[in-house]
């Protein structure tokens, strides 16, 4: 395609704009596009004030606070009278103001300012809420809810997780691909209100480390991974204690209707690695969480359900009512009813069928 000639007003402007000016320069740099990608190539002209031939390739010298280089430049273009436009690849690591001059040659030093790029691998392990999201955020939902059959029982749980490595900056810019690794942990827990000393019932600790992917195209077949290891133990000794280490994987499929609500199925796959404290726990558990949730962010229906290999199991049903929005991340606040129903409410009593229990409260939800 024929590029068209930039205006000799427009190179003044941009010289004026964006360049510091060297005595008796007698090459001057210049551009319209003062904005560059690291990583990426980028376009300049270069005009000989004493009307030199310009040649095919020239060296550039970078300087900025991250990176100092000598830099090839190529011409993209034939020359027009005393100008001709080139092109050189931005270095990877550079960021912010970026200070180019001719080597060996008397010239102007242009100033640039670069911003973070998205490369080929960056666009596949990492989606734009990824790259928004803090360092350390919500898991899965934090809630707190009460209710009574039988005993008046709480049921709470506060999940978080930590991306270890950042997006702009050391290991996690030079390689995309390790922003996807995560810390996370999940803590639930069964309070005993009816009781007078009101005794903790049981508490699930479940550490994990995973590494997580988002669909960034319209062509990915899934919207989303997760894989990664998990512990889960209730901190008991002896005929109580439970404990359990798994391998996981979490595929994620959501689905948008013209109604503006979502479906999103979200089974989590895992192998036991170690279940010596309940040798029979895949009989009432099985090997997959069976997710799935429907809505928008003012209404959300999910369920869960957890199929053994002996044919018992258990079913989760949630409803949340969004009552606020928090303007943390993308979580808001809701109004919660779970019930539940089947074997395992809590770790301790993974082969135990207890009564159902509807309970209500409130909660954060990602």
């Amino acid at each position: 395609m024929t590029r068209r000639a930039v205006p000799n007003w427009l190179i003044l402007l941009s010289i004026a704009l964006f360049a510091t000016p060297a005595a008796a320069a007698d090459w001057v740099l210049s551009t319209i596009e003062p904005h560059i990608k690291a990583g990426q190539r980028f376009e300049f002209e270069l005009l000989s004030v004493a009307a030199e031939p310009l040649p095919d390739v020239v060296g550039l010298r970078v300087r900025g606070d991250r990176t100092q280089a000598v830099i090839a430049a190529e011409a993209s273009a034939p020359a027009i009278g005393a100008r001709r436009r080139y092109s050189a690849q931005a270095p990877e690591a550079a960021l912010g103001a970026l200070q180019l001059e001719l080597v060996d040659r008397s010239s102007n030093v242009l100033v640039l300012i670069v911003v973070a790029g998205t490369d080929s691998l960056q666009q596949l392990t990492v989606g734009q809420s990824e790259a928004m999201e803090p360092p350390l955020s919500e898991n899965e939902s934090i809630y707190f809810i009460v209710g009574s059959h039988g005993d008046t029982t709480a049921r709470f749980q506060l999940s978080f997780k930590y991306r270890l490595f950042d997006h702009d900056l050391g290991w996690g810019r030079e390689q995309p691909w390790l922003t996807g690794f995560y810390l996370a942990y999940t803590q639930n827990s069964i309070w005993n209100l009816s009781e007078t000393s009101m005794p903790f019932v049981d508490t699930s600790y479940r550490p994990s480390f995973f590494w997580q992917w988002r669909r960034t195209d319209d062509k990915t077949w899934i919207d989303g991974l997760r894989l990664g290891f998990e512990h889960e133990s209730n901190g008991k000794e002896g005929i109580d204690s439970r404990s359990i280490n798994t391998l996981f994987l979490r595929p994620e499929w959501r689905f948008q209707f013209a109604n503006g609500k979502t479906f999103e199925f979200a089974p989590k796959i895992y192998g036991y690695l170690d279940k010596a404290d309940n040798p029979d726990i895949q009989e009432y558990r099985g090997y997959v969480d069976w997710r799935v949730r429907y809505g928008d962010r003012e209404r959300i229906l999910g369920a869960m359900a957890r199929i053994g290999t002996s044919g018992k199991g258990s079913l989760t049903l949630d409803w949340f009512e969004r009552t606020r929005v928090l303007g943390v991340g993308p979580v808001s606040g809701y109004f919660y009813v779970q019930y539940f129903a089947g074997y395992g409410e809590s770790l301790l009593d993974y082969n135990v069928r207890g009564q159902a229990q509807l309970r209500i409260g409130f909660a954060i939800v990602p």
